[in-house]
């Protein structure tokens, strides 16, 4: 009987274990950024959620499903620990100032929607992960300093409609296959080293490409 209760007990505090870790991961991310302008004040480590956060959207189990930190004076670096918050659905991070590199645990976000990351300082190339991402529209990684190639891997993300990776130094060859087929050209404007759209079989996919 006892252990029965034990068995029921873990099971009913199985929520609350979900969201102390959204809100640790969440909270390594506070702890890698500046935050001059104090937006990030009600992120409480001690609160047993982060639903009453400012900026953070949770659903009706505690989730976390939106981080709203878009055009909020922000330096720092993007965390791995992000890929936590396998229920997060919207993560708006755009007009700051974070530098670094988009870590690959980013690919674990399999419920993400947006990823607007434009107008910021990253640096390095695009994770190959975000190909994992089968839910995801928009992603919008413009007014960045990203390098390397177009990872192929999008190609394959079928719910995608809007894709932003202008202004970068972006390399190679762009995708006409899979979702990149009906992008405007406009998408990859503003990339020196990056090459017009690939022809079917083209061998050109490492030109202009270190």
């Amino acid at each position: 009987m006892a252990s029965r209760i034990l068995l029921l007990l873990a099971v009913a505090l199985l929520p609350f274990v979900a969201c102390n870790s959204e809100g640790d991961a969440l909270h390594a991310f506070r702890r890698s950024l500046s935050d001059p302008d104090n937006v990030l004040q009600s992120w409480d480590p001690t609160l047993v959620n982060p639903c009453t956060w400012f900026h953070v959207t949770c659903d009706k189990d505690n989730h976390v499903t939106r981080v709203d930190l878009g055009n909020s004076n922000l330096s720092g670096r993007l965390v791995p620990e992000l890929g936590i918050l396998e229920h997060l659905q919207y993560l708006e991070l755009y007009k700051n100032k974070i530098s670094g590199e988009l870590p690959e645990e980013l690919g674990n976000l399999k419920n993400l929607v947006s990823l607007d990351l434009y107008n910021n300082s990253l640096t390095g190339e695009i994770p190959s992960s975000l190909g994992k991402l089968k839910s995801l529209v928009f992603l919008r990684l413009n007014n960045n300093k990203l390098t390397g190639r177009i990872p192929r891997s999008l190609v394959g993300t079928a719910s995608l409609k809007v894709v932003d990776l202008s202004s970068n130094d972006l390399c190679g060859t762009i995708p006409t296959a899979g979702a990149f087929e009906h992008l405007p050209l406009k998408s990859f404007d503003n990339n020196p080293h990056l090459n017009g759209p690939e022809l079917l079989g083209s061998v050109a996919y490492d030109s202009g490409c270190k």
